[in-house]
């Protein structure tokens, strides 16, 4: 038995589905899963193809059917099976699936109501409408149905997706998309490999394009800082940023940093030796700050930025999903604005920019993440360990700071 370690992924191959392996593996995962950037399932059918789109009305599935812990996740073989509603959408056959961090919060019930009013913004269903819910927030396979509307896809094209957090996942043998989520696979990544990609990368390109305002035209010897740059989202902005030409420093441990300087890195700063804020103050000021760390971070950080350049610090940790599970859907989103609008305002009379970034589906996003890592300038890093053993908790606790393995068992 094999495992591959390399950069964002915990995955588990298998022939056909083996109901035990599996839900051995997947409750593994949700033990530990924050400390994971993801878990994909590469799953091979035997039987062939469908072209009967309207035959079916069930398929196999992960599903959840209340919050809670590892307990509420059960396997079905009669999961509805995906219909299209819009003539934009898409039907994906799901060949290989990924687990975030995101997907054990929601288990979780992290993000219930925002997520309720995304899927239901009328109100109409009664609560708990969203059940039984399919978590995965990554897929790659082929394209089995196309909406009237879709002319850039055909049946069988190999495609790869993040899945909105407000649709259901990909733990399933389909999922339906719109196409503007959808995007043509990697040609030089498998399927399992593509799984690994899609969710951190569009949260990384939407933080640093969509948010930050960087693109490869504009980003040429930009100074970033991102910190916390080992984990998924941080090694993706590394090799996206340096690719477009900019000089970036990384906060991480000391156990992370020659991998992050192998991703591209300049300087590195280990948060583990000591504050952080000291050795970067000493360092010339920054255009970008993306932080994925949270915390006391914004006390110290913004000072690192060049004031009055239309410097950004763009933080991944926001309150706005908390505050509504906790607050209610009207009161948490006055809190969220009141709690942003004054932060921003704190910091634009110092002449620097406080924003939030979220996750953002995005189809050409995905295209321009492709040519990136055909051309080679995003890259995963391998390395083979021989194992042993029928429980893989142990191995997945020895492998805390690299966010991706593939396993197969």
């Amino acid at each position: 038995m094999h495992c591959y370690v390399a950069q964002c992924l915990y995955r588990i191959s298998i022939s056909r589905v083996n109901v035990e392996a599996v839900q051995s593996q997947t409750m593994s995962y949700l033990r530990h899963g924050k400390q994971f950037k993801s878990v994909c399932w590469h799953v091979s059918h035997t039987r062939m193809f469908s072209v009967t789109k309207s035959s079916r009305t069930i398929m196999p599935a992960w599903v959840i059917d209340k919050y809670g812990s590892n307990d509420v996740l059960r396997f079905t073989r009669n999961a509805g099976f995906p219909v299209i509603n819009y003539p934009n959408e898409v039907i994906v056959k799901v060949l290989s699936a990924g687990l975030n961090p995101l997907d054990v919060s929601m288990r979780d019930g992290y993000g219930a109501a925002a997520l309720s009013m995304k899927r239901d913004p009328l109100n109409i269903k009664q609560s708990g409408s969203e059940f039984p819910l399919v978590l995965g927030r990554d897929a790659s396979g082929v394209i089995m149905e196309c909406g009237l509307d879709v002319k850039h896809f055909r049946e069988r094209d190999e495609v790869w997706a993040a899945i909105p957090p407000w649709k259901q996942g990909s733990l399933a043998e389909f999922v339906v998309l719109s196409a503007n989520e959808v995007s043509h696979k990697p040609k030089s990544l498998s399927h399992v490999e593509a799984a690994a990609v899609p969710y951190v990368a569009t949260t990384a390109w939407s933080a640093l394009v969509n948010t930050g305002g960087l693109n490869k035209d504009n980003c040429a010897k930009k100074r970033v800082l991102i910190l916390g740059g080992s984990g998924g989202v941080g090694t993706f902005a590394i090799q996206m940023l340096k690719a477009w030409g900019a000089h970036v420093t990384v906060t991480c441990s000391q156990n992370a940093e020659r991998f992050v300087r192998d991703l591209g890195a300049d300087h590195v700063v280990d948060y583990t030796a000591g504050p952080v804020e000291e050795p970067l103050s000493s360092l010339e000021k920054f255009d970008l700050i993306l932080d994925n760390v949270g915390g006391d971070t914004e006390r110290w950080a913004l000072n690192l930025l060049k004031p009055w350049c239309g410097a950004k610090f763009v933080t991944l940790i926001t309150p706005f999903l908390q505050n509504i599970d906790s607050l209610g859907i009207a009161d948490g989103m006055m809190q969220s604005a009141a709690t942003g609008a004054t932060k921003m305002l704190k910091h634009l009379v110092k002449g620097v920019h406080y924003r939030w970034g979220f996750f953002a589906p995005s189809g050409p996003a995905l295209d321009e993440i492709r040519e990136m890592v055909d051309a080679g300038q995003v890259q995963y890093q391998m390395f083979s360990l021989a194992w042993s053993g029928t429980d893989t908790r142990l191995f997945i606790t020895e492998c805390i700071w690299a966010p991706l393995v593939s396993a197969t068992v």
